[in-house]
């Protein structure tokens, strides 16, 4: 076969290494960015005006229930991550399969979105929405004497939950969830993308494998796109997540209901509550995970893809 042949269609890393590298990615950005997670979280659930701000509320964290009360929930956060990130990338690595052209084996803008859509529908149905109802629930309990808190950790809090509500209360707030992950998704592969094309002139399948500092510049772009744009999905998910049956009937209703109420009661920017602790967390995150990520699909890329330039 001829070089010219060879590449018009650019071989490609299959869809489980990309699974394998968002796993690997997830795992290293839990670790690193959870106490912002916690954070954001208790602002969200804020409504009497307790904390004064990010500061004032991490601060006040730390005094009142130590500094172990930043990394509440982490069991939960990182396994759901790697999670997540293993059946985000897996997914929309597949799905774009089946938009690359079968001449050249490039996806289109409008594929990469199709599929980010999917793969982010996907992970809030199978993965995201029962894993942060557990960690919302963990997350909005104040203090660290066990025997004070209604759940006692993550096993007893997915039961509790069950038994109080039933199997279907570990996906209360799903439709914010897909709605929030699925545009979430569609803008971070699509712009992830573009920023390694306008910035580092990298092409999916070219055998370069940028540098750890590329990668996380072209995370953390791609990153801030989607909370400014799903920001009231965001809050309503949480606000969702957080109530429980136990005090007898619900405050929201659904997605539409919780939006009109928040809207009604606390203002329109109530609806963009966290979005300063969101865009310190998911910028940074994507550019840890995209960092591990690009490293391990770049070395396979290179090692069973490209025979390396003497």
């Amino acid at each position: 076969m001829s070089q010219e042949s060879s590449n018009d269609k650019k071989p490609t890393i299959p869809p489980y290494m990309k699974a394998i590298s968002g796993s690997l990615g997830g795992v290293v950005e839990a670790s690193c960015l959870q106490p912002i997670d916690v954070i954001k979280t208790r602002l969200q659930l804020d409504r009497s005006g307790n904390y004064k701000g990010i500061i004032h509320c991490g601060s006040t964290i730390v005094r009142t229930e130590g500094v172990r009360a930043l990394w509440k929930g982490l069991t939960p956060f990182a396994t759901h991550l790697t999670l997540k990130y293993t059946l985000r990338m897996g997914s929309n690595a597949v799905f774009q399969s089946a938009f690359k052209d079968s001449e050249t084996g490039k996806v289109s803008n409008h594929g990469r979105l199709v599929s980010g859509f999917g793969a982010g529908v996907l992970e809030a149905l199978a993965i995201v929405t029962p894993f942060e109802v557990v960690k919302i629930r963990l997350q909005q309990q104040k203090g660290l004497s066990p025997e004070l808190l209604k759940y006692k950790g993550p096993i007893h809090c997915a039961r509790t939950i069950i038994r109080e509500e039933g199997v279907l209360g570990l996906w209360a707030g799903a439709a914010p969830t897909v709605m929030r992950n699925g545009t979430n998704q569609a803008a971070m592969f699509t712009a992830k993308n573009a920023f390694d094309v306008l910035l580092w002139k990298k092409q999916e399948g070219d055998g370069r494998v940028l540098q750890p500092w590329q990668s996380m510049i072209s995370g953390f772009l791609a990153g801030t796109v989607g909370p400014v744009c799903t920001g009231p999905f965001d809050v309503v998910k949480t606000r969702l997540m957080a109530q429980s049956r136990e005090g007898g009937e619900l405050k929201y209703k659904g997605m539409v209901h919780a939006i009109r109420t928040i809207y009604a009661e606390e203002g329109l920017l109530a609806l963009w509550k966290g979005l300063l602790p969101r865009l310190m967390r998911i910028p940074p995150g994507q550019a840890i995970m995209w960092a591990v990520a690009d490293q391990i699909t770049g070395l396979y890329e290179r090692r069973y893809l490209h025979v390396a330039p003497s």
